[in-house]
């Protein structure tokens, strides 16, 4: 087993090496072609050095971006070639590819940024941090009371943007020395004013269900994913009624560890294209696109597991039902939503649809919804987000060109460090890009 286990991963890490030198031969004759793409002016920066896999940490923020680049040049600073070519074909603002870290300190040398936003907490961030004269913020990819949501990793930089109270809360119970009120600032949920895309079905009067559930997770304390002991007898329900209509968008990464969770995965889009065929009227839908909003904007009641998509959801103020998680080894901290949420068991999964009509029509569940989704997100008013998140983004302007001001006149020395590994690592993660 082992000798099998070592050739397939030989295999694998083999496979990523080939398939990373086609992808940056790609993307240079790309940017022979079409040049670099770099403006002439950026004083906000998003950083991502993450691999096609994690797209969906930035993507939520196109709208945001492009936006906030009505006032602000915006552009995206890349590390891997395969994420930099889809960037490249959907961001809203302009991409840059630094495959080096010799590059990315040319381009902190060329523009005065002011602002330097990260999506997630990928180790070559710490590449980024090294240059000064710039806020470092992290906003994240989400808000939800996972384990995540509380590193230590939230004092690496100078500033969070966050979503409101819950995050606040949460922040100053978790972290030893973290100075809460000084840096974290929050915003609300400003996704939740661009939900994109068309809903692609009728309205019938049917009731959409949709479940969302997230990936198997990498650890015992983080299996959130109900895909394997939820997920089939959930989709059968909603599936097996002429009254309810299932969309299903399961997690990007849903099923790259454990094989169960895969072929679980597989039965359930399966089953959905079987329904449709049974019942073309019936409208279900397996999305995997890259649009979110309108699956959270527009289903009757919402199905998640404990991840971002809960709090995406609750920033909508509409039913949710929380899956349990099967595993006991899974952390669940329901001191904030999680304690006062309408759960889902494995047990009562095949009883589904009991649990949609209690989450439509229970006056004290919408009572309880709509007093946690202001203490997770503030105002949910159209715009009120959008208005946070642009204030917060001018105070810190404001307060870079304060600190401009005060050291003008200071002498500009390099930042680099000769013992940096200067290639990307594009072949070398299990999940490829």
């Amino acid at each position: 087993m082992g000798i099998a286990s070592d050739l397939r991963a030989a295999r694998k890490v083999l496979y990523n090496a080939v398939r990373s030198r086609s992808t940056r031969r790609e993307l240079a004759r790309r940017i022979e072609a079409e040049g670099t793409g770099e403006p002439a002016e950026v004083q906000i920066a998003v950083y991502f050095a993450d691999t096609r896999v994690n797209l969906y940490q930035i993507r939520q923020w196109y709208a945001p971006l492009a936006e906030l680049a009505k006032t602000h040049p915006v552009a995206i600073l890349t590390r891997s070639p395969g994420a930099t070519l889809t960037l490249k074909d959907e961001a809203p603002v302009p991409v840059v590819y630094c495959r080096r870290v010799v590059d990315l300190e040319a381009f902190v040398g060329r523009h005065d940024v002011r602002i330097v936003f990260y999506v997630n907490q990928n180790m070559k961030n710490f590449q980024m941090f090294r240059y000064g004269r710039m806020w470092h913020v992290f906003i994240n990819h989400g808000e939800s009371d996972k384990m995540y949501m509380t590193t230590n990793q939230f004092k690496a930089y100078d500033y969070a943007l966050v979503a409101g109270q819950a995050a606040i809360d949460r922040l100053s119970k978790k972290l030893w020395g973290y100075d809460v009120a000084a840096k974290a600032i929050p915003i609300g949920r400003p996704q939740a004013d661009h939900f994109a895309g068309e809903v692609p079905y009728p309205r019938d009067g049917r009731t959409v269900v949709l479940y969302a559930p997230t990936w198997e997770g990498d650890r015992p304390a983080a299996a959130y994913g109900s895909i394997a002991s939820h997920g089939v007898a959930l989709a059968e329900a909603v599936l097996a009624s002429p009254a309810h209509r299932l969309v299903y968008r399961p997690h990007p990464r849903s099923g790259v560890i454990d094989r169960e969770y895969r072929e679980a995965n597989e039965r359930i889009i399966a089953a959905i294209a079987a329904a449709n065929a049974a019942d073309p009227a019936a409208h279900h839908v397996f999305d995997d696109g890259p649009q979110l909003g309108w699956q959270l904007a527009d289903a009757d009641v919402a199905i998640t597991d404990i991840s971002a998509m809960v709090y995406d959801r609750l920033a909508v103020g509409r039913p949710i039902l929380v899956t349990r998680p099967a595993s006991p080894d899974a952390e669940v901290d329901e001191q904030g939503y999680l304690g006062a949420a309408e759960w889902l068991t494995a047990a009562e999964a095949p009883r589904v649809l009991t649990a949609v009509d209690r989450a439509l029509t229970d006056s004290a569940a919408r009572e309880t919804l709509a007093f946690w989704s202001n203490h997770h997100f503030g105002d949910t008013t159209p715009g009120a987000a959008t208005a946070r998140f642009h204030a917060a983004v001018e105070s810190l302007i404001s307060e870079w060109d304060r600190f401009a001001s005060l050291h003008a006149d200071d002498r500009r020395t390099s930042e680099s460090d000769p013992f940096d590994d200067e290639d990307d690592d594009e072949g070398m993660p299990a999940s490829g890009d």
